[in-house]
């Protein structure tokens, strides 16, 4: 959730031309990580968590390649990209973490 609320705050800033574009895509992908995160864990199986914590991840790489282009677009600097790409970072260890768990558990291969 800290990072969708700084994808929110960082793309507050974006050109009102982007509100349809790189902002929607964004800031939709960012909810969707803790979205699929909640999602999974309501589902009855581990087997079903795991599936979704993988697309979760995706989201954050979908993310990742999202931060890179508002820094090549100019619609952040790079400290901005840098501390986005290092929550993004830090988010996806501690799912692919989880989903190691998960399925060596025996929830999903």
């Amino acid at each position: 959730m800290d990072l969708v609320d700084a994808v929110y705050r960082r793309m507050a800033k974006l050109p009102q031309r982007e509100t349809y574009g790189l902002w929607s895509q964004l800031t939709r992908a960012a909810v969707s990580v803790p979205a699929n995160i909640a999602e999974g864990r309501a589902r009855s199986t581990g087997k079903d968590f795991a599936n979704f914590l993988s697309i979760a991840r995706s989201s954050l790489m979908e993310m990742d390649t999202l931060v890179t282009v508002a820094k090549r677009q100019q619609y952040i600097d790079g400290a901005a990209e840098a501390q986005l790409l290092s929550q993004i970072e830090e988010v996806s260890k501690m799912l692919s973490s989880l989903r190691r768990r998960i399925v060596s558990k025996g929830g999903s291969s």
